[in-house]
Order: C-alpha cells, then structure tokens, then sequence
C-alpha cells in the first residue's frame, strides 16, 4: 500500500500543502484556519492513517526528536539496565532513543558520534572512551545538548552523572576491615578512565587510613580486552601466589570470572576467601554463598542523567540544578564477607 503523503492530504481536503502542514503541526489557531477545515483535515489524515515523513521534518526543523545514547557494551547488566530506563524516560518527553555500542574502541566510537551527528540527533547521552574528548568537545562547542554517565575527563565542565565510585570502594573496604581482615586482596583492569582511578584510590587510601600498608602484590591489574580464560588464570594465580584473606573486585564482570576462579581452586566462601564486589549482579544475589556488592543507582542515575539533558533542550526546568552530579552507591550486605 502506498504511503499518504501530505500532498496527498492536501487533494483530498481541497486545501494548499501549507495548509496541512500547519494543522497537523497544531498552528491552525495560529495560522486563522477555520475550525471546520482544521477537523476535516485531522479526520482525513486520521482515516488514510498519515505518517509524517521524519526525515523531511528533522530537515524542516532541525530536530530529529532522537537522542543518541553511546555505551560501551549493550550486553552489560549495568549498561543494559541503563539503556532501558534511559528509553523509557526519554519517551515520556515525546523522544525516541538509538543505541549505540563502542566496545571501549577510540575508532568506533568516533565513526557512532560522527554518524550520530549526520543523523541529527537532538541530544546525546555518552559513556566516554579513552581518547574522546575532542570529539564531545566539538559537540559541546557546536552547542549540542549532551550529558555524560558512568565516567568523565578530569578538568571537563560537561555536564555528568555517575556513581560515587571512592564511596563505594570505601565503604566496601572499610567493612572488609571490620570484620577483621587485613590482607585485602584488589582486583580491577586496565582502562585510564576516572571509574577505575577512584575505585583504585579508594582501595588504597581506605587501606592507609587504618593504618594498613599496602602491598603492591595484592593489587592486580587485567588487561581489559584480555580473554575470559587469561583472566580467571591471572586470578587463580594472584590468589595462589599471593593468599589474600579477602578480595574486592572492581567490577561485576571481574566479580563473576573471580567466582570461577575461587570455585576452580576448590576454595570456600567466607571460610578460605571473602569476597566483595563493586557493581552487583544477578549471579551474586542467586549465588550461594550471596555475594556482598556494591549496587550502582542506575535508576537515579539514568533519570538525573535524561534531566539535564531535558533541561538543556528546554523541555524542562530547574531551578539551583547542579550540572555535575555524584550519586551515592548502595551497600549490599551479603553472605560473602
């Protein structure tokens, strides 16, 4: 069946394009277009079911009412989580979402932010990679209303919204600590971004804060693009070599390969190695021992993040708003520690 155009429309009312396009835009009253041509051509374009063409309007307008959200993986409980709330706020501001995943690679992630802009986007909501900051400045300066999650470049004045990831860190250790261990095993990867900086001082200074030396040999560092099976050999290693009372890892993903690798080694939870991680996860909530974890706020995250973004397309607004927003993280005790 062939599309009704607008032109279409216009035939079968007897009335000019512009005409049409001022009604169904809902300027009838603005445009003194009588109220009985203004019904009759909402009624036929109800009846022959019109369907504006979007490309023609974000033409016409300059507005696409799409936001580009850039993550680095889709497949994440964290990323995954957050993309779907993210979805489902955006719609109730009239906006439609297009995902985009980066696999942490500084060339893909150019090529989406590039086809982002020749798609003419309305906004864009980042989960930033190393080596992008030239390219979300250029959006910034071309006034392009964007918001970054989950990370940041340090010195920046966008706008962004993450976890507290010291707190969270902190708090972790703090109560490894109390509980009385004190050869407390750190476990994180190799990305330069902010995320892992302050989760990895967070370790290290709770640790100096109590009085507790830092051993450079309980602190190890994954390859982040490194296989499965090389990590979980890395970390059987680390544990055998090392023989930490208790271990926090810096992320869900290392928390699940650390399971295998405890398992592996036919060691108990609690009883031969504790365990904590940052980011929690299904697998350690239905894991038994249950894994204490560190939960990310993603609701409040994803909502503060829509927030600012609404704010800077003017769909919104808030009065005292702060542009750069640390949530506080969730601390869930389990059976682990």
């Amino acid at each position: 069946m062939k599309k009704v155009s607008l032109k279409d429309i216009a035939r079968m009312v007897g009335a000019s394009p512009s005409t049409v396009s001022f009604v169904l835009n809902g300027k009838a009253t603005e445009m003194r277009i009588s109220d009985k041509l203004a019904d009759k051509i909402l009624k036929v374009a109800k009846r022959e079911n019109y369907q504006p063409n979007n490309v023609a309007v974000s033409l016409r307008t300059g507005k696409s009412k799409i936001i580009g959200l850039v993550v680095d993986t889709i497949s994440g409980n964290f990323f995954a989580s957050l993309a779907r709330i993210i979805e489902s706020e955006a719609e109730h501001f009239g906006y439609k979402v297009i995902y985009c995943s980066t696999g942490n690679e500084i060339k893909k992630a150019r090529e989406l932010l590039g086809m982002l802009y020749q798609y003419h986007v309305d906004g864009y909501l980042i989960i930033p990679t190393e080596g992008l900051e030239k390219e979300i400045e250029n959006l910034s300066v071309n006034r392009k209303p964007l918001v970054l999650m989950d990370s940041y470049f340090s010195g920046t004045n966008l706008p962004y919204v993450l976890v507290n990831n010291y707190q969270g860190v902190s708090q972790a250790i703090t109560h490894l600590i109390e509980k009385g261990y004190r050869k407390i095993g750190f476990v994180c990867n190799d990305i330069p971004m902010i995320q892992m900086q302050e989760r990895k001082r967070g370790y290290l200074e709770t640790l100096q804060s109590n009085n507790i030396p830092f051993n450079k040999r309980l602190l190890l560092e994954t390859g982040y693009k490194d296989p499965e099976q090389d990590i979980v050999q890395n970390i059987n290693t680390f544990i055998l070599k090392n023989k930490p009372e208790a271990i926090m890892f810096a992320a869900n993903y290392l928390g699940v390969y650390g399971l295998e690798s405890i398992k592996s080694l036919n060691l108990s939870i609690p009883g031969d190695i504790a365990m904590v991680c940052f980011d929690d996860h299904e697998i350690f909530r239905l894991f038994s021992p249950s894994i204490t974890s560190i939960q990310q706020p993603v609701e409040a995250i994803a909502k503060l993040a829509i927030q600012l973004l609404m704010q800077q397309l003017g769909k919104i607004e808030i009065k005292d708003t702060v542009s750069q927003v640390e949530v506080s993280p969730v601390f869930l005790l389990r059976n682990s520690t």
